[in-house]
């Protein structure tokens, strides 16, 4: 399978210069322009690299974002920087490489090129299924319904009658169609958008709501050959380059 990365940057002369060192090493891209768009992406599927421009607003907290996904499934982080980005913050926020402003074409390639051991091709091993019924986000003592959009064994994504700030350990309930499973859980909200609509990841799912959520998921999901696992003993290592 193929290696992808996801690009949250607005500089076209960038965009130029990645696309042509991604495509060198044929790594799919996709672009956004925002991180509410790069979160809800994020959420979404998997991709092996993200490309931040840190000089954009919320580049951070997509980096940390990425940091929650499991070790199996995490992206390689590179962060672009200008003169003023403190390496600090572009390191507390989990990236794994830096890429100075503006770029050089060779100076991407080599950073690419250390990273793309570490990346893993998007096997999709967590479909989100989509589904209808209700769900109900506790906020204190009142109980707050949204519809259910779609769901796997790490989050769950929502339409809610009004736009909701992000907000962490929010308890939830909802009813498995078809089942008498009530899957009970606490999420915490990673994005949300001004219609309403919001993905959360699940901060707490009991055993048992485990379970059910996966014979469940597994009983919706077409059936597909198990593919091998090859299992990887290094992670990858924080690089900052300190020159063009």
């Amino acid at each position: 399978m193929r290696l992808n990365a996801l690009l949250l940057c607005r500089d076209q002369q960038s965009l130029r210069t990645l696309a042509a060192a991604l495509d060198e090493f044929e790594i799919e891209q996709e672009t956004c322009l925002s991180s509410t768009e790069a979160m809800a992406l994020l959420a979404q599927g998997h991709y092996s690299a993200l490309i931040l421009d840190f000089e954009l607003a919320g580049a951070p907290q997509v980096a940390r974002m990425a940091r929650l996904a499991p070790p199996q499934r995490r992206p390689v982080v590179f962060a672009m920087i200008g003169a003023l980005t403190g390496i600090a913050n572009v390191l507390q926020a989990g990236a794994n490489f830096v890429l100075y402003k503006p770029l050089a074409f060779e100076q991407v390639m080599r950073s690419l090129r250390a990273g793309r051991g570490f990346m893993r091709p998007d096997r999709r091993r967590l479909p989100r299924q989509k589904l209808e019924t209700l769900v109900y986000l506790q906020f204190g003592v009142a109980a707050l319904p949204a519809i259910v959009l779609d769901v796997n064994e790490r989050g769950i994504a929502l339409q809610a009658p009004e736009p909701l700030p992000l907000v962490e350990k929010v308890p939830l309930r909802f009813v498995l169609p078809g089942t008498g499973c009530m899957v009970e859980a606490t999420g915490d909200m990673i994005w949300a958008d001004d219609e309403g609509r919001v993905g959360m990841l699940f901060a707490h799912l009991p055993a048992t709501a485990k379970k059910h959520l996966r014979q469940w998921l597994a009983k919706k999901s077409p059936k597909k050959r198990p593919a091998r696992r090859v299992a990887h003993s290094e992670k990858p290592r924080t690089w900052v380059h300190v020159s063009h």
